[in-house]
């Protein structure tokens, strides 16, 4: 694990910058204290990340479950009850684990999954536009359309103008200008600059800024433009500001209810990411999808015990540790043990890093995932492939994350039923001889019920005095619906002199009198 700890150490330095934001705006956002972000932040990098068999995915708080939280504290009454939620989520998590259900992720179309990295990479940039330029009406970790402040994603951007902050704008694009000019020019002038991260060089650079720019009015920023993490006044005040489960609420059947929710979105989410990470890396390692499910259970039960909130792996940090060279676990477990050591040690310093400079830092991460040669390269695949991607895409911009890859995984199945329709047979028009059309139809190597429009359909059309030759030799199931079809054509084709000639394995037969005799007698590996 030790063996890429110059890639891995500098990549967790940025997954730590990119999460500390995230897991207190999440929190903010979810209606729980700002420090269970930060613990749910913490177990998703030492205990998941320690448990999980993915080299390169970073877990923690997710945005995509902000409103389950939200709405579950109030039903539940109380923030102690909700946490009995969170460990019995993660007790299901882990049973669906050992039930080997880590398999559903691998079921989601490939252009899905790109339309979801695609997705969040614009939600991303639109998201960290405001708090770039200081306009930090939201709070940093929401991913919905409809915001918290009751305005809309793109009505925020049109408020900045009305709301910009001189001193966060400034630090911002100097934040940026760092960034970029690190990663295309410095990176390959020589290793120092491969293990000292141009996001590192940014928040410092910030820090100092706070401090030279405190005194002036006009070019300075604000507590509120600034990162704000709890800072105790004791070891016990320390100690206070983590929550406990009341496992008296265990009986409240809601409380059952909100932990099936949990476990089953968690899983979800943590499953799609999954397959996204991997389909990122660019050793294209193999993360094992039930192992996941058992790490990802185990984190849950123990934030839920002391106060966290559940945790997902999540796109933004696993994306950030990519991008960032990350190869191991241990930039995930080292990001983990930053933020522990950082709340306890630092807090003070960590309250002086300016949000603009982590929204520089997100933007770079965004346009990573949605460049714009990926939308070239989706078009470029075909309908079958552009059209799942784009609705995945515009579903995720404009609702939220599950909206948007239940909307693409939908328009996928009915692509696929679409094919099937139009894959069912194939129709050659051969000659007219002696009076009568020569037509042969090829049956495919699958043909289901999905099928029977498509078949029917061209039966049905057949003109009369025709001479049908149906070719079932490349047939390797042949559902049931279809043979009851054949068998009511059977009847038909004396009306309309149609005369069958049904060309199989076993040989050729001339109007066969019965379909269903004829199929069930074959082998059952052939149709």
């Amino acid at each position: 694990m030790f063996k890429h700890i110059k890639n891995d150490l500098p990549a967790s330095i940025v997954v730590f910058f990119v999460a500390l934001p995230l897991c207190l705006g999440i929190a903010l956002a979810s209606g729980a204290p700002l420090f269970s972000g930060l613990i749910a932040g913490i177990i998703g990098g030492i205990v998941v990340g320690g448990l999980s068999g993915s080299k390169i995915g970073v877990s923690g708080p997710a945005a995509g479950l902000a409103a389950i939280v939200l709405t579950a504290i109030g039903t539940l009454g109380g923030y102690e009850n909700f946490l009995v939620a969170v460990v019995l989520g993660g007790i299901i998590q882990v049973i669906f684990g050992a039930l080997k259900a880590g398999i559903i992720g691998y079921y989601f179309p490939s252009s899905v999954i790109k339309g979801m990295l695609t997705g969040i990479g614009i939600i991303i940039i639109l998201k960290q536009i405001p708090h770039f330029f200081g306009y930090d009406a939201e709070a940093e970790g929401a991913d919905s359309f409809i915001e918290a402040s009751g305005e809309n994603t793109f009505s925020a951007i049109l408020n900045i103008t009305d709301n910009i902050t001189l001193g966060s704008t400034i630090i911002g694009f100097i934040g940026l200008g760092i960034l970029l000019l690190w990663s295309n020019v410095l990176s390959k002038k020589g290793k120092v600059f491969q293990i000292i991260q141009g996001p590192l060089v940014a928040v410092v650079a910030g820090i100092v800024y706070y401090f030279f720019t405190t005194e002036n009015s006009k070019y300075g920023i604000n507590s509120e433009h600034l990162v704000s993490v709890p800072v105790p006044d004791s070891f016990d005040s320390f100690l206070g500001q983590f929550s406990f489960p009341n496992f008296g609420a265990i009986t409240n059947p809601q409380v059952w209810v909100t932990a099936f929710t949990i476990a089953l979105v968690a899983s979800l989410e943590t499953l799609l990411c999954v397959e996204a990470t991997d389909k990122l890396d660019p050793h294209k390692n193999v993360t094992p999808t039930n192992r996941e499910l058992l790490a990802q259970g185990t984190g849950n039960v123990i934030s839920g015990l002391i106060g966290g909130l559940p945790i997902t792996q999540v796109i933004v940090r696993s994306s950030a540790n990519i991008q960032s060279g990350g190869r191991t676990k241990l930039s995930a477990i080292i990001h983990g043990f930053l933020l522990l050591i950082s709340v306890i040690l630092i807090p003070t310093l960590l309250n002086k890093i300016p949000l603009s400079v982590l929204a520089a830092i997100l933007l770079v991460v965004g346009y990573k995932l949605a460049k714009p040669t990926v939308f070239k390269e989706m078009v470029q695949l075909g309908w079958k492939q552009w059209i799942p991607f784009f609705v995945t895409v515009i579903g995720i911009v404009f609702a939220d994350l599950l909206i948007g890859i239940a909307l693409g995984l939908a328009v996928g199945i009915v692509v696929i039923l679409i094919k099937s329709f139009q894959n069912s047979h194939f129709l050659h028009i051969e000659d007219k001889s002696n009076g009568k059309h020569r037509i042969k139809m090829t049956l495919a190597e699958e043909v289901t019920f999905f099928n029977k429009g498509a078949i029917l359909k061209e039966l049905d059309s057949l003109p009369k005095d025709t001479f049908l030759e149906l070719d079932v030799r490349k047939t390797r199931y042949l559902d049931n619906d279809i043979i009851e079809i054949l068998e009511d054509f059977a009847f038909k084709v004396k009306e309309r002199n149609i005369d069958i000639q049904l060309i199989s394995e076993r040989g050729i037969v001339e109007n066969p009198p019965s379909y269903i005799e004829f199929f069930n007698l074959r082998p059952k590996k052939s149709a």
